[in-house]
């Protein structure tokens, strides 16, 4: 069992010989580079979205945000252009386990060696519940203290390819932010000689930063996962259970709402 001291305070790891100068400046660029691509833009555009929703009248909760929309009145057209976001969200995992690939760092090492699927799931599911059930609790207690949009996880039209879709798009998005975000942004930190607790803490900002489109509560239940999901990774070295976490998560709010939104009154 890990005590409580070790939890908060781990040991850092081996992170490779002395770093000099020059290879200090190509993973700080290259860091800058990933971010502006993917996730980092990402939380630039919620930060000013957040911004802008609360110069508007009346309070976040009056407002409404949907994760997940149509992009065509024409159901193939639609479907493409679903598959086009789950094609870039793929490609941004695929680059971040590329540049770790080339730093020395393959899929095994950032915690993607074979799947224990007992294990792994058991503790996935796990994961999943810690995190979704007071997250749930938390956007609600926000949503009714104003402090967070309404949130519709799925407004995309009724096809018969919409839950398949939402599916793929959760475990897509999953792949791509507990690549980028936890074993990639914190990997490259180590290699700069941050520490364990400031590379966590800034893979924790980072993702409440992308999710404040959804408001303060939003931002804050994501830096929270953030801290849980890249404190586990850093004491485990196990990637597993964090993509099967995220996209349970997700799939529980996306497919959940589409099949209660007509059932339950209290839903957007």
């Amino acid at each position: 069992m890990i005590d409580a001291k070790t939890w908060l305070n781990p040991p850092s790891p081996e992170t490779g010989p002395p770093i000099d100068p020059a290879e200090r400046r190509a993973i700080k660029i290259e860091i800058a580079i990933v971010l502006l691509v993917t996730f980092g833009l990402s939380g630039l555009s919620s930060i000013l979205s957040l911004v802008e929703d609360a110069l508007l009248a009346g309070s976040l909760s009056d407002q409404t945000v949907a994760l997940n929309t149509s992009s065509s009145s024409l159901g193939l057209i639609d479907l493409l252009y679903q598959l086009l976001r789950i094609l870039r969200l793929c490609a941004w995992g695929a680059l971040g386990l590329y540049l770790l690939w080339r730093a020395g760092l393959g899929p095994r090492l950032v915690g993607l060696a074979r799947p224990r699927w007992r294990t792994d799931g058991l503790q996935g599911v796990g994961l999943a519940a810690l995190i979704g059930l007071p997250g749930l609790v938390l956007y609600l207690v926000a949503n009714a203290l104003g402090f967070n949009l309404t949130v519709v996880p799925s407004a995309i039209d009724d096809h018969w390819w919409r839950v398949p879709a939402l599916v793929l798009y959760a475990f897509a998005n999953s792949g791509a932010e507990e690549i980028i975000v936890v074993a990639y942004l914190i990997s490259r930190l180590r290699r700069l000689g941050l520490s364990e607790n400031t590379s966590l803490l800034a893979s924790a900002l980072l993702r409440g930063s992308y999710h404040l489109y959804q408001g303060l509560g939003g931002g804050i239940g994501n830096v929270v996962m953030g801290l849980v999901f890249g404190r586990y990774w850093q004491k485990t070295g196990r990637l597993w259970p964090l993509l099967l976490a995220h996209a349970l998560i997700d799939i529980v709010a996306f497919v959940g709402y589409t099949a209660l939104r007509d059932h339950l009154s209290w839903l957007p």
